[in-house]
């Protein structure tokens, strides 16, 4: 994809992310690797004004380019980028319902197989730190090994996968789950699925995808 259109890419994907309720005003990022580059949205800029020649760019290192600063989230994109070389790209938000159970210390176990999306039998919620730091980046890359998505604590959620379009479809799933969970806790006692119901979603999904 050229330059530009992965920045078009990028912005229409952060305009999609309020649109569909996941984010509100500023707040949030989104992100994608391309060989040894991460593109990312800028910090302090309101989406609908974001232009292509607003987004970062930045190397591995953490050297930023271009003519505003990276999100504060920068470093959280970079780590997970680091220790998940199968991701693409990179979404961070703050869902109503990931943050509710966020604030509440609470992960979304195995209620729905579709929990099975983000890779694991749950959706763990990485421990709080203050946002844009190295401990935080530390947490969230624990609660995400053998994962693809995970909560943060008193934060919101992340999430990754192989384009800004999968990443945003994957955000809008999880968010789901995390409305379905707190409404059972509201009205009942949720059971989650056992761990052999888990393994055998997660290789139908290996099979719908090909991997295996």
């Amino acid at each position: 994809m050229l330059e530009i259109s992965l920045r078009r890419k990028l912005i229409s994907t952060a305009l999609a992310m309020n649109e569909l309720g996941l984010n509100q005003g500023m707040s949030g990022n989104i992100s994608v690797r391309r060989a040894d580059r991460v593109f990312i949205t800028p910090s302090a800029l309101a989406y609908a004004q974001c232009r292509p020649a607003d987004i970062v760019t930045l190397d591995f290192s953490g050297q930023a380019e271009g003519r505003r600063k990276p999100s504060s989230e920068w470093r959280l994109h970079l780590d997970i980028y680091k220790n998940r070389p199968e991701a693409g790209a990179v979404l961070h938000a703050h869902p109503s319902w990931c943050t509710t159970l966020a604030c509440l210390e609470l992960e979304i176990p195995a209620i729905h197989y579709m929990v099975a999306v983000a890779g694991g039998d749950s959706i763990r919620c990485a421990e709080y730190a203050l946002y844009g730091t190295r401990e935080l980046s530390e947490h969230v890359t624990t609660a995400m090994e053998n994962r693809r998505a995970c909560l943060m604590s008193h934060h919101g959620m992340v999430c990754f996968a192989d384009s800004p379009e999968q990443a945003l479809a994957l955000a809008v799933e999880v968010e789901n789950l995390a409305r379905v969970y707190v409404q059972t806790l509201q009205t009942g006692s949720p059971q989650p699925l056992g761990p052999a119901d888990m393994v055998a979603v997660r290789q139908k999904f290996a099979d719908y995808r090909g991997d295996s």
